[in-house]
C-alpha cells in the first residue's frame, strides 16, 4: 500500500510539484505504524505521477512506471534489533532458523531441512499438513524468542512471518517458471497468517534481502555470492520473480532495504448506500 502514497500525494496536491515537471522525484514518507521513514522515488510527467511504463511485476497484472521504495533504517521496527534473539541463527525443533526484524519480524528455514523442495506451489504446501504444523511450531517458538509474546499460544498469527528458502533448482518446474540458477538468486516460499502466500509479502522480501548479506544466516547459506541482476537480489517466489536490495554501512548498520513496485490513481468518487 505504501507504494501508492507518493504518487497520490503528488496527484492530490499534498506536495508541491511544478506543472511542467517531467522527471523523477523523491518523497519521504513517515510510516506511523513503525515510526520509520520510507523514501519513494518515482516518475512525474507534466506535474502528475507517471501512470504508464514498461515495468512489470510477476503476480501483478499489467505494466507501469516503477516506484523505488527505500525503507530507511528498517532494522528493529517491532523489536528494536535487526536480530532480535541476538544470534544470526537459532535452532527450533532441530531446524536452523534465522530470526530477523526488517520492517516486520520474519524467520527463515531451509526447505531441505524440512525434507521438501524449495519450489513447492502454494497448493502443495497447503496439502502438506505435517509441513504446516512444523512451520507453525517453529514460527511460534521464533516469536517467543524474538520477544513478540511470552507464551507460544500468544504469538500473533501475523508476525513473525515464516519463509522456506532454498538455492535455485534446475528441474523441469524451475525451467518452466524461469527460476533456474541463471534467473534467480534464491527461492522463497512464504506463509502469512498460516496460509501459503501466492507470491511473497514485501516485508518478507526485504528481510530476506537483508539476511542474505549476513554470513551464518540461513538465507546467506542458500544464496550464491554472484547476482543474476546488477539491480539487486532476485527472488524466485510462487508467482515469479522479485528484485530487492539491502545496503549496510561500514559499521554493520542496515541503512536501507529496497523494493520496486507500481501504483497509480484509479478513481475518485462517492458511493451512496442505504441499508434495508
Amino acid at each position: 500500500m505504501i507504494s501508492a502514497v507518493g504518487p497520490f500525494a503528488v496527484d492530490a496536491g499534498l506536495v508541491t510539484v511544478s506543472p511542467d515537471t517531467s522527471s523523477r522525484v523523491d518523497l519521504r514518507i513517515h510510516n506511523t505504524n513503525t515510526g520509520k521513514v520510507v523514501r519513494a522515488r518515482f516518475g512525474v510527467v507534466d506535474g502528475e505521477a507517471a501512470a504508464e511504463g514498461d515495468f512489470a511485476i510477476d503476480g501483478v497484472a499489467g505494466t507501469a512506471d516503477p516506484i523505488q521504495l527505500d525503507f530507511l533504517d528498517p532494522a528493529g521496527s517491532r523489536t528494536g534489533r535487526l536480530f532480535p534473539t541476538g544470534r544470526v541463527a537459532d535452532t527450533f525443533d532441530g531446524v536452523a532458523t534465522t530470526c530477523i526484524d526488517v520492517s516486520n519480524p520474519a524467520c527463515f528455514v531451509r526447505a531441505e531441512d524440512l525434507g521438501v523442495r524449495g519450489n513447492l506451489t502454494p497448493d502443495e504446501i497447503d496439502a502438506h499438513p505435517t509441513l504446516l504444523r512444523r512451520l507453525d511450531s517453529i514460527r511460534r517458538q521464533a516469536g517467543v524468542a524474538m520477544g513478540l509474546a511470552d507464551q507460544l499460544e500468544d504469538v500473533p498469527g501475523s508476525v513473525p512471518k515464516i519463509g522456506l528458502v532454498s538455492s535455485p533448482l534446475s528441474d523441469d518446474r524451475a525451467v518452466q517458471a524461469g527460476q533456474t540458477p541463471k534467473e534467480v538468486d534464491v527461492l522463497v516460499r512464504a506463509l502469512s497468517v498460516g496460509q501459503p502466500h501466492k507470491a511473497v509479502p514485501i516485508t518478507v522480501a526485504l528481510a530476506l534481502a537483508a539476511a542474505a548479506q549476513v554470513p551464518g544466516s540461513v538465507v546467506e547459506d542458500v544464496t550464491g555470492a554472484a547476482r543474476v541482476s546488477s539491480t539487486g537480489l532476485t527472488l524466485g517466489h510462487a508467482s515469479g520473480r522479485l528484485v530487492v536490495g539491502a545496503e549496510y554501512g561500514e559499521d554493520g548498520t542496515l541503512r536501507h532495504a529496497t523494493v520496486y513496485r507500481t501504483a497509480r490513481r484509479l478513481m475518485e468518487g462517492r458511493v451512496f448506500w442505504k441499508g434495508s
